[in-house]
């Protein structure tokens, strides 16, 4: 018994001292300056809210004045059929990698655009041994005769990432006359008016180099889904501007058919020379050409994750997504890179660290109360429990502020996708969010470093390394023992998946009278 009560005085005496060192002047201001880093990220997210709101107000007062399709335009006469008629073509190229729960779903989302102008898609393979190919085969025999679509196989990548090889295919394969081209990204899940708003944007201003977006992530209930979650909403503010932006996103990309017909700016050939990110080589060149990327705030994506998704799965895209960092095209490239890799560690850690503290400060004040008496003020500092108190109320806004956003942007996805199931906010856990925030913040430079000494990933099976920013060599041998992608979960060996009937289908043809959906007169 004496002995446990010596342990015991030695875990209090550690715990007192340790909670006074953490009321020293530096101890104090990281835990002040992660109460601004809470009240920072509220701000950006209290913004992101106001522009997303502003769009479903203006949705709103559109219905009110009369036009029930104002998921589609705000202004009903750019429906009619003498405008659609005149609408450019526009190429859908879907880079595909293995099947899963959520794929088809958002493949219908896709073909099923409301979209009045020659609209083509092309779905992108490695090869017809991918779980996608045959899915894919499936799928399309339902649309032969409403979509022009087509399956290629782009074979494998010898020079850059699967994902880039495939969009680079699927452009050299678009119609001719083609205007735009959209690349998508398999999770994706589309609007009915997302690429007409899309188009719309590219016409009013032809000056636009790249249009994107950014997803909604819906969680699945795992850890490791609220993660991800909470990995892209501090994101998210910065796609939520309603227009000019120096974010990019690789999943929802629309351009001008005819910068990768002419290689404008070096587009196709940086790609397809070592390129490991398609978003972040683009990016790269936007800003090396000061050239103009916009996000419209209609273009934001319901992201639902897969319900059997793992905290290690959670882990590796967490890694490939630390790893975008140490691939460049320039040297001010790198610098650039270099200085988001440090000021995003900095950051993470900043934020994770006054809540390390608050553990020690609340713990030593339990022991404290439990032990000794108010005449012993002294062995306490009582500062601690009052940074304790400023980063609680910091958290409080923090979480309200994503939650607002979040609640917003259900709104609007609703809005915007009427005959969908709509999206409930209650399918949020707020106290898992509180701890993917942690988690994910502490892991982040962990992730980084290790990305940044390894210089190699395993992407859906295969291993890229990487040489002075740019993928040097692509190993193979790993692709058949790789079971599941990351957050999608898709089985690259996969199960078969039944379709659904798409109401958005009835939709179309209920507005076939007075618009005439189009293929390209090959």
């Amino acid at each position: 018994m004496i002995e446990i009560m010596s342990a015991l005085d030695s875990i209090d005496s550690f715990l007192f001292s340790i909670s006074r060192a953490f009321c020293s002047p530096f101890a104090v201001f990281v835990q002040i300056q992660g109460c601004v880093i809470c009240l920072l990220l509220a701000a950006g997210w209290a913004g992101a809210a106001y522009v997303r709101n502003r769009e479903t107000r203006q949705m709103k007062k559109c219905m009110k004045d009369g036009n029930p399709f104002a998921f589609l335009s705000h202004d009903i006469h750019d429906l009619e059929h003498s405008t659609q008629v005149k609408l450019p073509g526009v190429t859908v190229v879907m880079p595909l990698k293995g099947f899963g729960e959520h794929n088809l779903h958002n493949w219908r989302t896709q073909l099923t655009s409301l979209y009045g102008g020659p609209l083509e898609f092309l779905f992108i393979v490695d090869s017809t041994e991918d779980p996608a190919y045959h899915a894919v085969s499936r799928l399309l025999l339902d649309f032969k005769d409403d979509v022009d679509a087509r399956l290629i196989v782009a074979g494998p990548s010898t020079t850059c990432s699967q994902k880039v090889h495939n969009q680079l295919v699927g452009v050299e394969k678009m119609h001719k006359d083609s205007k735009y081209v959209l690349f998508l990204d398999d999770d994706v899940r589309l609007h009915p008016g997302s690429i007409g708003a899309l188009t719309a944007e590219m016409i009013k201003n032809p000056e636009i180099f790249i249009q994107t977006g950014y997803p909604l992530d819906l969680p699945s209930g795992s850890l490791g889904s609220y993660c991800i979650y909470e990995y892209h909403m501090p994101c998210s503010m910065g796609f939520a501007t309603g227009g000019r932006t120096f974010f990019l996103w690789g999943g929802c990309m629309m351009m001008h058919a005819d910068d990768f017909r002419t290689d404008k700016h070096g587009v196709v050939t940086q790609l397809s020379d070592g390129g490991y990110s398609d978003d972040m080589t683009l990016a790269a060149i936007a800003g090396a050409n000061k050239r103009l990327i916009t996000s419209p705030p209609v273009a934001v994506f319901p992201h639902p994750l897969a319900s059997d998704l793992t905290f290690s799965r959670y882990w590796n895209y967490l890694r490939k997504q630390t790893f975008v960092l140490e691939s460049y095209t320039t040297y001010v490239n790198w610098i650039m890179n270099r200085a988001l890799f440090s000021v995003h560690c900095y950051l993470s850690w900043g934020f994770v660290s006054p809540y390390i503290m608050a553990i020690f400060h609340v713990a030593a004040a339990l022991r404290f109360q439990f032990k000794y008496n108010s005449a012993e003020e002294h062995v306490l500092n009582p500062n601690g429990l009052r940074l304790v108190g400023c980063l609680v109320i910091c958290t409080v806004i923090e979480l309200l502020s994503m939650w607002n956003l979040t609640r917003i942007e259900v709104r609007l996805c609703n809005m915007l996708s009427p005959e969908a199931l709509p999206l409930s906010l209650s399918a949020y856990n707020w106290c898992l969010v509180f701890v993917a925030m942690v988690v994910d913040n502490f892991l982040y430079p962990i992730s980084a470093i290790r990305s940044h000494f390894s210089q190699s990933i395993n992407w859906s099976g295969i291993r890229y390394h990487l040489r002075n920013g740019k993928i040097h060599k692509i190993d193979r041998t790993m692709e058949k023992g790789k079971k599941f992608s990351d957050l999608a979960a898709k089985r690259l060996y996969g199960r078969k998946a039944q379709s659904k009937i798409s109401i958005l289908g009835t939709l179309s043809r209920s507005l076939a009278n007075w618009r005439q959906p189009k293929k390209y007169d090959v």
